[in-house]
């Protein structure tokens, strides 16, 4: 397999090159969690997904708590299917909340601090309310506690790794926040290692080929566990060395087709660059800088210029 092989093979394991998903849920199960801290561009992220676009019906989807807006894995923002939440947040959250110990000491948000505004968080979001950001604010102002500096952020972040909120419904055309149990009452619950297993599998079908290294980055495991994960999955995978590294695909996907002159208009973050630790396949190195921040957002001048370029493995087009 070639280095354009495998950028090709993406598209098609993305479900770019061949949409065919209906189902907004269907569409975030299969890919297992997608980047989503700016919500337009990730709402694109799925459409360009979908078999039939429709960004009412993923609105929908989320307001009916189908799918979540929430972080996960790594300290950002995902969508992610309402059936994965408990066990992909049992398995992320604790190293999560971990890497942010520092910062909550600089902001003077200790554990007694957490436990008041938690349950000031489940007191104003009890029987079904959802509530916004700012009037999430105004309920801890009542109660003399500091949301500026980004304590606000924080907090409400804190309770998501804590398995308190969730995304609630929009109001007013604002996003807003829930009780995680009330939203998402029938748990699905797995032990560590079936969580690890699912999520290794998760990725590899819907990202195939990567590497464990690509795989470590997107879930924010150590190298070890991302080891032991893919272990658990072995035996519907197989290993292809292309240079130096080591590729996992199953012993049954989809493969590109001959056609070379499509053109995929894809958002900032999406998983088709943001999903892999080396990103050079997907697009090529050469351009890469030229192209995309390190973080996945495309380069404000190269967006007004309203051409096209081929960068050999995918081609991308900019618009005004």
């Amino acid at each position: 397999m070639t280095l354009k092989e495998i950028s090709n093979t993406r598209l098609v394991s993305q479900k770019i090159a061949v949409p065919e998903l209906k189902s907004v849920k269907d569409i975030v199960s299969w890919m297992g969690a997608i980047q989503a801290q700016d919500y337009p561009m990730a709402k694109w992220a799925i459409e360009v997904r979908m078999s039939d676009p429709s960004e009412k019906r993923i609105e929908s989807s989320l307001d009916k708590g189908e799918i979540l807006h929430i972080h996960v894995l790594r300290p950002t923002w995902h969508f992610i299917s309402s059936d994965d939440i408990y066990w992909m947040l049992h398995l992320s959250a604790q190293k999560i909340k971990s890497s942010l110990r520092s910062r909550h000491k600089e902001l003077e948000l200790t554990e007694s601090v957490i436990t008041k505004t938690s349950g000031i968080i489940e007191k104003a979001l009890s029987n079904g309310l959802s509530l916004t950001r700012d009037e999430l604010a105004t309920e801890f102002h009542n109660t003399k506690i500091k949301t500026d500096a980004n304590r606000l952020s924080h907090l409400l972040f804190r309770a998501e790794m804590d398995g308190i909120v969730c995304s609630g419904p929009m109001k007013n055309n604002k996003l807003t926040y829930s009780l995680l149990y009330e939203r998402v009452p029938h748990k699905n619950d797995l032990s560590r290692d079936e969580s690890l297993a699912a999520l290794a599998k998760r990725y590899f079908l819907s990202r195939c080929p990567a590497t464990l290294e690509d795989f470590a980055w997107w879930s924010n495991l150590s190298i070890t566990d991302a080891r032991k994960a893919i272990d658990f999955v072995r035996s519907d995978f197989f290993p292809e060395t292309i240079g130096s590294s080591t590729y996992w695909l199953p012993y049954s996907f989809p493969t590109a087709g001959s056609g070379t002159n499509s053109v995929h208009l894809l958002p900032a973050f999406d998983e088709f660059l943001i999903s892999y630790k080396d990103r050079n396949i997907s697009l090529s190195l050469i351009h890469n800088k030229k192209t995309v921040t390190d973080n996945g957002i495309f380069h404000l001048r190269l967006l007004q210029m309203g051409m096209l370029q081929d960068y050999g493995n995918v081609q991308f087009k900019k618009t005004r």
